[in-house]
């Protein structure tokens, strides 16, 4: 069974996009991800998932969004609530090396799926990634 809803064309779980400013990060978690069968897409600051995501007239779909907070240029408040608005039925994981409750609270009440601390677990994030796609398929099905 394919998962993914936007990738027809590539027997696969599904198209993951990844911003992170942290290089070794988006290496780790591209290697999990496409080692668990994901596509993976990576950005390396909140413009760049942006402009990844909608570049013309044909947007890049993606099944999940994996977001870190703290980047430069564009940070993550601010990329996710672009991606909450522009592509809604897409769940966002939240990955950061800063905890704060407070941040996380907000954050899942505007709609992020889950808020992950760093470093990440490999289980506990394919776990994570497995539930948003569950949540959009879930989601799509009531469409």
């Amino acid at each position: 069974m394919t998962w993914g809803l936007h990738t027809k064309d590539s027997s696969g779980m599904g198209r993951v996009l990844i911003v992170d400013d942290e290089e070794v990060v988006r290496k780790v978690l591209r290697a999990t991800l496409t080692e668990a069968g994901y596509e993976v897409v990576e950005a390396e600051h909140g413009g760049k998932g942006i402009e990844k995501i909608g570049s013309d007239d044909n947007p890049l779909m993606v099944d999940v969004i994996i977001c870190d907070i703290r980047m430069p240029k564009i940070n993550g408040i601010e990329a996710i609530s672009f991606f909450r608005q522009q592509y809604p039925s897409v769940p966002i994981l939240v990955l950061t090396g800063f905890p704060d409750t407070k941040m996380a609270t907000e954050l899942m009440s505007k709609g992020v799926f889950d808020y992950l601390v760093k470093p990440m677990d490999e289980e506990k994030l394919l776990a994570a990634v497995k539930a948003a796609m569950a949540h959009r398929l879930a989601l799509s099905d009531q469409h």
